[in-house]
């Protein structure tokens, strides 16, 4: 077995975070991305899981992109003992020493957080995931390449990096490992995306991993100058409401493609210049490596970031002051949600009705951006409950992910496929989408959606063949789960409880509330007595 080539899925089946693939030929280990997982909680916490491999035992990584569901895990893959090269663009290697420094700091402070709340009393501390130490460890290893230039990462393996147009250096890989050509996607950009041509790479495959984020979706085409009259419309609506403009953003390349076209807007005279916070130290630093390759990118000079009417926040201190603004835009990390700044800005925003929330990117199912975007009435915000009175819109045009037409074009210029598809980076209804269009094209041979912790064999000419099925514990992290159905149900409780007419019957009812999750507790652990009676 040791000279048959395998890939395994230890991320982004099924799910669109925690990209990671592992590929074995001749007694080597190369890892396509090491990223981390993002999300519900119970996603989260396939973060901590130890990895299916040996970290000692990778001798390379080849990196996609430099955004943290890619590049997330490549601290702790170090700190574990993996010490061999990471290989990707350089623009891609000047962002992770911020990407990464920036993540180790988050999981220190958000384990500090945890060790100071009171239900932890007496408890061993909790650990961070990394430090910032181990980020910049992991930074340094990065080796950087051109693009369409082949290389040996490892001995036995070739490889070639191709423009796939989603952010700043990111890539495609093409590899040629034991006589099979194959073609991982990487994160691809849609067609005539702000700042980088379209996606390239060659044809003629026996195998292709491709996203498959937005496979069961197309969104409306729209030029620039469309797009920034839709944001006009918007930011002219929310400020005329009299409160603030709250956008979560992703630091890196959506920040950027807003602020270029927030600067359009206001020196063209479509919206007066209102006070713009950029509430990111990590944005300000990426925004930084953009001037840096702003003579390589597209539809921009480096001056743009230079704005009147942007102000970038760095101080702790100055971002709570903006608690107490009105009529101002603030942009803030992270883009789900999940963590950063942008959650005391929601804490602070959510509940104005004057205010107005804009979503301007993907929203995983399962984290706290989603659950705003599909309605809630309430949510919760550092253990409180927050109604959410704000408006809340979207804008869909600012993806930096191809959607069903492009990611069907790219696929079908990558043909022939002599073997397998295979559809990762997903969502169930995503990749099962995209499946049954690609199939019905006869994309390849065969088309595959692999599940969490699946290999598969890759030969070349012939469709590849599961050689090990995937962990079930594991996809039962995947999506929304109890914590997001207990916040649900925990922010309802006592409007439901109010509507009930009388103390008593309140009573009553969280007595009975009470009773079942004893009764529950009784039938499981009957259950687990005797597991051959039926409870």
């Amino acid at each position: 077995m040791g000279n048959d080539l395998s890939v395994t899925f230890h991320g982004a089946a099924g799910t669109v975070t925690g990209s990671c693939m592992e590929y074995r030929f001749g007694g080597k280990r190369l890892l396509v991305d090491c990223g981390l997982f993002q999300g519900s909680r119970t996603l989260e916490t396939l973060n901590r899981e130890p990895f299916a491999f040996d970290a000692k035992h990778v001798d390379v990584v080849i990196l996609t992109h430099a955004h943290i569901d890619h590049c997330g895990l490549l601290p702790r893959l170090v700190s574990e003992g993996f010490d061999g090269d990471i290989w990707c663009t350089a623009p891609t290697a000047d962002l992770l020493e911020y990407m990464l420094a920036d993540a180790g700091r988050i999981q220190e402070s958000d384990a500090m957080r945890h060790n100071r709340r009171r239900d932890r009393a007496g408890q061993p501390p909790f650990e961070p995931l990394y430090t910032e130490e181990d980020g910049l460890s992991a930074w340094r290893r990065a080796r950087s390449v051109e693009l369409e230039k082949w290389f040996e990462p490892t001995p036995g393996f070739r490889a070639r990096l191709w423009n796939a147009g989603h952010i700043l250096g990111s890539a495609s890989v093409e590899l040629e490992i034991g006589g099979v050509h194959l073609l991982c996607s990487g994160d691809l950009g849609p067609e005539h995306k702000a700042f980088h041509p379209d996606p390239e790479s060659p044809a003629g495959f026996d195998h292709v991993i491709c996203e498959a984020t937005y496979g069961d979706r197309a969104r409306d085409h729209v030029t620039i100058e469309e797009r920034r009259r839709l944001l006009g419309a918007e930011v002219k609506a929310a400020l005329d409401r009299g409160g603030n403009l709250i956008v979560p953003v992703f630091a890196l390349e959506r920040t950027q493609e807003l602020l270029l076209d927030l600067a359009a807007l206001i020196d063209g005279g479509q919206i007066a210049a209102p006070r713009i916070f950029i509430d990111s130290p990590l944005a300000s630093r990426a925004t930084k490596v953009f001037a840096r390759y702003a003579e390589a990118l597209e539809d921009v000079d480096g001056k743009i970031f230079d704005h009147p009417a942007f102000h970038f926040v760095e101080d702790v201190n100055a971002s709570i002051r903006l608690n107490s603004v009105s009529g101002a835009i603030i942009l803030a990390a992270s883009g789900m949600c999940e963590g950063g700044r942008i959650r005391h800005h929601l804490k602070h925003n959510l509940a104005r009705r004057e205010s107005t929330i804009l979503f301007v990117g993907y929203q995983a199912e399962g984290s706290l951006g989603r659950v705003i975007l599909d309605g809630a009435a309430r949510v919760r915000l550092s253990g409180e409950d927050v109604a959410v009175r704000a408006q809340v819109r979207r804008i869909d045009t600012y993806s930096a992910h191809a959607d069903q037409d492009d990611l069907l074009a790219w696929i079908g210029d990558r043909g022939p496929i002599a073997g397998s598809l295979f559809l990762s980076h997903g969502e169930a209804g995503s990749v099962e989408a995209l499946r049954r269009l690609a199939q019905s094209r006869g994309y390849a041979a065969s088309v595959v959606a692999p599940a969490l912790r699946e290999s598969y064999r890759l030969v070349a000419g012939v469709p590849a063949k599961r050689t090990k099925t995937g962990d079930p514990a594991l996809q039962a992290a995947v999506g929304r789960d109890w914590q997001n159905s207990y916040a649900d149900f925990a922010t309802h409780l006592k409007s439901e409880l109010a509507r009930i007419d009388n103390a008593a019957a309140r009573a009553e009812a969280v007595a009975a509330m009470r009773d079942v999750l004893i009764r529950y507790q009784q039938a499981r652990s009957a259950r687990s007595r005797h597991p051959d009676r039926r409870a």
